[in-house]
């Protein structure tokens, strides 16, 4: 086995240092807890960067999402309309909330939320008297959902939109960031994102009031008093200030980052263009995305499995495309709308590496490993 680990996406710090920078400010003024200049200026950049009034930098993206879910006055027996190809962290916060996830399918021409589904989920709730009290569409892999579409059925149905937008910071629908098209939007900074904190979250808004709620419900609903009172639920969900230094620093390199992001995407797409049963993610003329992830789509004797296995055995990781919420043992028993699209991405499709440290030889040794499964 060659001992030269390639990974599927892991944190890259700048070669500038820049993270370093802000933590040693952190350490030199002795703000190490959650709170402080590192996590002002975190929200302001990113706000300002995206184009959006407000931010708040959160411990995790699903903390963002459930906040989002709180904002929309989800309850107990609601229901919220969820893309069902997507990470369990876009479904689960419903849960906590006591509502109840119905499921829409994705469409093969963005691999996200399908507007005829949502359409369908919007007309099959209607008949039966009942209204979603929000909508959840995730931007899988960078790549953005038809949102035009999504945003003017949530507008009919007056009906609260929340962006998953985890893994596409960067990301522009028709000249626009991803997670400042709905009402609130959600990202990401685990570990594995285009850019990290290590692990962290943050929601915006055009709606300042309510994330100057989401400050306060985070920072356990602390009222303003002499002494700790309470008089709303809190939860322990701030960044702290040391981990909001990181994502300054990384903000810095975003750019660098989709360059190389979108610069592997085309070394697979030229390199496997051969193959007829290989099929890109797809890139619409109306995205411009971070290329988080690079994903394939197989319809040939060379199956997913084939691929994850064989390069697994060369120390380097690729997994299969999310399995759908729908078919999950936890979630299976919630309504789902659609025809399966995203179950059959799951079943066809691959993620290949797309770390931003990797070199050509790293991306040459990938694809010489995959195209010998064709030669066999």
């Amino acid at each position: 086995m060659n001992e030269n680990k390639i990974f599927l996406s892991s944190p890259h710090m700048s070669d500038e240092g820049y993270e370093k920078k802000f933590i040693k400010e952190a350490f030199d003024s002795n703000w190490i807890s959650p709170l402080g200049e590192n996590v002002d200026k975190f929200e302001k950049e990113l706000a300002t960067m995206v184009g959006i009034k407000a931010a708040a930098a959160l411990n995790t993206g699903t903390a963002a999402i459930h906040m989002a879910l709180k904002l929309a006055g989800v309850g107990e027996g609601d229901i919220v309309f969820c893309q069902s190809l997507t990470f369990s962290a876009s479904a689960n916060p419903i849960i906590y909330q006591k509502a109840i996830p119905v499921f829409i399918d994705s469409d093969y021409e963005t691999w996200n939320m399908s507007p005829k589904a949502l359409e369908e989920g919007f007309e099959k709730y209607a008949r039966m008297g009942k209204t979603p009290k929000a909508v959840i569409v995730v931007h899988l892999y960078g790549l953005s959902a038809d949102m035009d579409k999504i945003v003017d059925l949530c507008k009919k149905y007056d009906v609260i939109l929340i962006e998953d937008a985890a893994e596409s910071l960067g990301t522009l629908y028709k000249g626009k960031y991803t997670g400042t098209i709905g009402t609130y939007g959600i990202f990401s900074f685990n570990g594995n994102k285009i850019i990290t904190t290590s692990g962290g979250g943050m929601i915006v808004s055009e709606r300042e009031e309510s994330i100057r709620k989401v400050k306060f419900w985070a920072t356990q609903s602390r009222d303003i008093a002499r002494y700790y009172q309470h008089s709303e639920l809190g939860f322990n969900y701030r960044l702290s200030n040391v981990l909001a230094g990181i994502g300054r620093g990384q903000l810095k390199v975003l750019k660098q980052r989709v360059d190389k992001k979108k610069y592997i995407f085309e070394f697979y797409k030229r390199e496997l263009e051969e193959f007829d049963d290989v099929t890109m993610m797809p890139i619409n003329e109306w995205n411009e995305p971070n290329y988080w992830l690079s994903c394939i789509s197989l319809s040939g004797r060379v199956r997913p499995s084939d691929i994850i296995m064989a390069l697994e055995k060369e120390n380097i990781e690729a997994r299969n495309i999310w399995k759908p919420m729908n078919i999950q043992p936890f979630f299976e028993s919630y309504d789902f709308i659609g025809e399966g699209v995203a179950e059959n991405l799951f079943e066809n499709g691959v993620c290949l590496p797309s770390d931003t440290k990797m070199t050509d030889n790293d991306l040459n040794r990938i694809v010489t490993i995959m195209k010998e499964l064709w030669r066999q």
